[in-house]
């Protein structure tokens, strides 16, 4: 679900960092450079009448259904999260409940790349589509929408040990390797998942991205530690169960956005498997309804196969096995030597002795150096701009690392110092600096430096200038993108592919015009006699519409007025509900939430 090689050179900040808006959230303000070039304006007034009638159906359909299956009172949810059954969220009201809890919420266009979803996350700030699917797509969509990722994920945010389960989850996504592969899935997903949203796309372009997605994904080869962090989100956060086997509840997003699936997935036909560290081995397709499910006890059991599956990822593990998959990942990735000095850059090289331990490391390009997620002064891209080289180990005949050492026992008598490493590497030059943090050696500077191997293959010569050596017996953790990312200036790809704009022929709008009007009516109480010549153009000019229809059957049925208007709808809609196979459900659960009002039903909550 993220990125290698990446090429930023069209890249255009979403909202200029001047005009950015973190709607008094305390969590939004603290979002860095690097995650705030994927948040877009939300442009609330786009919305159109069919726009909030696709989201009050979906909320009316989901409380009515998820009332008994939710785990997390779903009303009580979204009013801690600011949203409403009737309207579509507004982003500033969001802001103001979501920070009472700790949270924050921003809009982007579309998927964003999974480093930085998870990142978000990290920050207790929930990502939001800023668009919502068409009444085309209303029962699910594969693309990310304002109802799955509001109506999804807030409800449940207010519930701490599940919020708390999310930030870490994004503080350990966040630090994960990709592969150049997982990025190119990444753009694939995203590219479809436009086009199926998109108004008249060509059927034989949508099957091309389906063809394309599939040879991508069935061609990942070995799976990355962000591809099996992502297969543990979506069996979690986003299609989750909680409760036992027999009667699990629905705690997953992709679960509580989807009026089909919220329903289907708990038929017999959908196997229910316990969650552990297992899970990791399920694949899923985001274009189908899942085969099978996983249910966890408790929350708590989801951050022990987390902390399970962490403990085998770079970031933990270090040494030589963590550098290789940086190497692999053909990106920006930061090395943490056992001193504390973090190395970041795009790793291309390292020596390894007989046992398999690292004795040197080398970047290629821009890099960097830090500490504690600070960089270094003086030691940023534009000082290592043609990368970074450095031997890892131990000091021949010591009983202590080198980065415990004093000044003393490194620098002798003579101007020219020595270090013999047990690997073989040999380092002599003048030291000019010794720089520490915390009692720890972390870099050592040497004038008309020479840096040669066992077999006098020579790393480093005098004329090209200062040596920085690395100090560190051994590299204890790896992991992705750089160690302060904004004082890198880390612009991770925007994707060139962006959500298609609609632009509305004279017929649609005059339809977004019949559902204003019904609307208002319905909120006022005024103008009930227009109901009739509203229904009028539908059947004459709108066949193909049955939401409008039944907001207005919705209004005569609780009114107990136009008795004789009130069976010709009900007709009509029964009719294209089994006329029209793609309607049958959509249209026979309008009809149920319409006899069964959802405003009956928030007493029993």
């Amino acid at each position: 679900m993220q990125q290698a090689n990446l090429v930023t050179d069209q890249l255009i900040f979403s909202i200029p960092m001047s005009h950015f808006n973190d709607f008094n959230n305390a969590q939004v303000a603290k979002l860095p450079n690097h995650l705030k070039q994927f948040i877009v304006n939300q442009n609330y007034q786009k919305y159109t009448p069919i726009d909030q009638a696709v989201w009050r159906y979906v909320m009316r359909q989901n409380y009515s259904y998820l009332k008994n299956v939710a785990y997390y009172p779903y009303i009580k949810g979204l009013q801690k999260a600011g949203l409403s059954i009737e309207y579509i969220p507004d982003l500033q009201t969001m802001n103001d409940n979501l920070g009472k809890i700790g949270w924050g919420a921003v809009t982007v266009d579309g998927f964003i790349p999974p480093a930085a979803f998870m990142e978000y996350q990290a920050y207790r700030v929930l990502v939001i589509a800023a668009d919502i699917r068409q009444i085309n797509h209303i029962e699910y969509t594969p693309a990310p929408d304002i109802i799955h990722e509001s109506a999804g994920h807030a409800p449940i945010i207010a519930d701490a040990d599940y919020n708390n389960y999310l930030s870490y989850f994004g503080s350990i996504g966040a630090k994960a390797m990709f592969s150049a592969k997982d990025f190119e899935l990444y753009e694939c997903i995203r590219k479809l998942s436009i086009l199926k949203e998109a108004v008249d796309v060509d059927e034989a372009e949508i099957a091309k991205a389906e063809k394309t997605l599939r040879y991508v994904s069935e061609n990942m080869g070995e799976p990355s530690e962000m591809a099996l962090l992502g297969r543990l989100h979506w069996w979690t956060v986003e299609y989750g169960l909680i409760g036992t086997l027999e009667n699990p509840k629905i705690y997953g997003a992709g679960l509580l956005s989807s009026i089909g699936e919220s329903a289907s997935c708990m038929h017999a036909n959908v196997k229910k498997i316990w969650y552990n560290i297992d899970t990791i081995n399920y694949q899923y397709d985001i274009t189908k309804p899942q085969p099978q499910l996983f249910v966890t006890e408790t929350f708590q059991n989801l951050i022990d196969v987390l902390e399970q599956f962490a403990n085998t990822m770079a970031f933990r593990r270090g040494g030589t096995e963590s550098i290789m998959k940086a190497i692999a990942c053909k990106s920006v990735a930061t090395a943490v030597y056992s001193s504390g000095l973090q190395v970041t850059g795009v790793f291309t090289d390292v020596g390894i002795d007989g046992a398999d331990e690292l004795t040197f490391l080398k970047t290629t390009g821009p890099s960097a150096l830090a500490y504690q997620g600070k960089q270094l002064a003086n030691h940023g891209k534009n000082y290592h701009t043609d990368g970074f080289s450095s031997p890892v180990g131990r000091l021949k005949n010591t009983n202590k690392p080198l980065e415990d050492f004093s000044d003393d026992e490194i620098i002798g008598e003579d101007s020219i110092t020595t270090l013999f490493f047990e690997s073989g590497i040999r380092v002599s030059g003048t030291i000019t600096k010794i720089y520490r943090e915390d009692g720890k050696i972390l870099i050592i500077t040497f004038t008309n430096c020479t840096v040669t191997e066992s077999n006098n293959n020579i790393l480093f010569k005098p004329e090209w200038g200062i040596y920085d050596m690395a100090v560190g017996e051994n590299i204890v953790s790896v992991f992705n993108s750089a160690a302060d990312k904004d004082a890198y200036e880390e612009i991770t790809l925007v994707s060139k592919e962006k959500t298609h704009l609609i632009d509305y022929d004279d017929k649609t709008l005059q339809l977004h015009e019949l559902y204003k009007q019904v609307r208002n009516i319905r909120e006022s109480g005024q103008n009930l006699e227009a109901l009739a010549a509203i229904f009028e153009d539908l059947k004459l000019v709108h066949r193909h519409d049955w939401l409008c229809a039944l907001e207005i059957l919705e209004i005569i049925y609780h009114k107990k007025i136009y008795h004789q208007l009130e069976k010709e709808i009900q007709v009509y809609l029964e009719m294209k509900a089994s006329t029209f196979t793609e309607y049958t459900k959509l249209i026979n659960d309008g009809l149920y939430v319409i006899k069964n009002p959802v405003s009956q039903l928030f007493v029993n909550d």
